[in-house]
């Protein structure tokens, strides 16, 4: 685990946000938007974008920083990307904050 690219890739409200957003996705984005939604696949980009109100260039950024980081994983669906978050990372996060920080 690299903390410190976790970290950074959390580093603003956004971010923290989509985090929070891809917990539960139906708590969070309009139904119509999932109708391809499956837990293995995630929520589309543009779909995280939009709720975001930001352009989705940026919002891709974001979630390859993400990414990157081993917070979200990515899946490529035709010409879309999806994001879900990796569950096993997140926790393996708080367990290390919680046992040595």
């Amino acid at each position: 685990m690299e903390l410190l690219a976790i970290i950074k890739s959390l580093s603003n409200e956004t971010r923290l946000n989509i985090l929070k957003w891809l917990k539960d996705p139906f708590a969070h984005f309009p139904e119509e938007e999932l109708s391809e939604y499956t837990p293995a696949l995630g929520v589309c980009v543009s779909d995280i974008a939009k709720k975001a109100g930001m352009s989705v260039p940026t919002v891709s950024d974001y979630l390859k920083t993400m990414s990157a980081a081993n917070i979200l994983i990515a899946t490529r669906k035709g010409q879309w990307t999806y994001y879900k978050r990796n569950e096993k990372s997140i926790q393996e996060l708080a367990i290390y904050i919680k046992e040595r920080l």
